[in-house]
């Protein structure tokens, strides 16, 4: 599908001015050049044409709250300077895969003030001695270089976050349902250990005041009531818990 076919479908019959987020990629741009992006995208903030044959921003409209702008895997060799007159507010700005080759591909990009990740992996320009150095030292405003800053620490990814605290407010009820289930085994464990004191209970041969002798049994939960007269039944009767 041509990138101009593509946007008229993304707008589904909205307005261009009501759009902040616009994705092109895989799609055909016929002779190398930005297709049916107009400047109309006065609230565009997100752009991606990733894949899209381009080889050349002189058409790129102008596009003033642009901020994060996905270029990858085109056939981009230069041509860059009309992203500081087009896009001057980029923060991000991703043209890996791209045929850039030299430093002075990307020295136009000194124009771009608020210019904070610059990514050109998989572009030959990576093949450079002192590649990462000499790109710090030509845009000083860039704090990260192929998702890194010059300490070697990694940019943070705002979608990582979001999961981790998910899974933070996910974590706590597990937790507790296992600490009430063991409380109450435990509770039931004691109970049974009170129950299971067991008495024998023995009456005497008419003997004195034929009283009673109580006898602690170590065995499970069992009373037993005997009667030792010689005709007398025996009764008993078990409890077990």
């Amino acid at each position: 599908m041509d990138m101009k076919k593509r946007i008229t479908l993304e707008l589904r019959s909205r307005n261009p001015a009501e759009i902040a987020e616009l994705v092109v990629d895989n799609s055909r741009s016929a002779d190398g050049e930005v297709e049916g992006l107009t400047d109309e995208f006065t609230e565009l903030e997100f752009l991606s044409m990733v894949n899209v044959g381009l080889s050349s921003l002189a058409k790129l409209p102008s596009l003033p709250k642009l901020r994060k702008l996905e270029l990858s895997d085109n056939n981009l060799s230069g041509s860059l300077e009309t992203l500081s007159e087009k896009c001057p507010n980029l923060t991000y700005l991703n043209l890996s895969g791209n045929k850039i080759k030299e430093l002075s591909n990307v020295e136009a990009l000194q124009n771009l003030k608020s210019l904070q990740s610059l990514d050109l992996f998989n572009c030959e320009i990576t093949s450079l001695e002192d590649y990462r150095e000499s790109v710090f030292e030509l845009l000083p405003q860039v704090t990260y270089l192929d998702g890194f800053d010059q300490e070697d620490n990694e940019a943070p990814d705002s979608e990582a976050e979001d999961e981790d605290e998910d899974g933070e407010d996910g974590a706590g009820p597990t937790g507790d349902y296992d600490d009430e289930d063991d409380e109450e085994e435990d509770e039931d464990g004691s109970e049974g250990g009170e129950v299971g004191l067991s008495f024998q209970v023995n009456r005497a041969d008419q003997v004195g005041n034929s009283g009673f002798s109580l006898q602690a049994d170590p065995r499970p939960a069992q009373i037993q009531v005997c009667f030792p007269s010689h005709n007398a039944p025996v009764l008993q009767a078990e409890n077990s818990l």
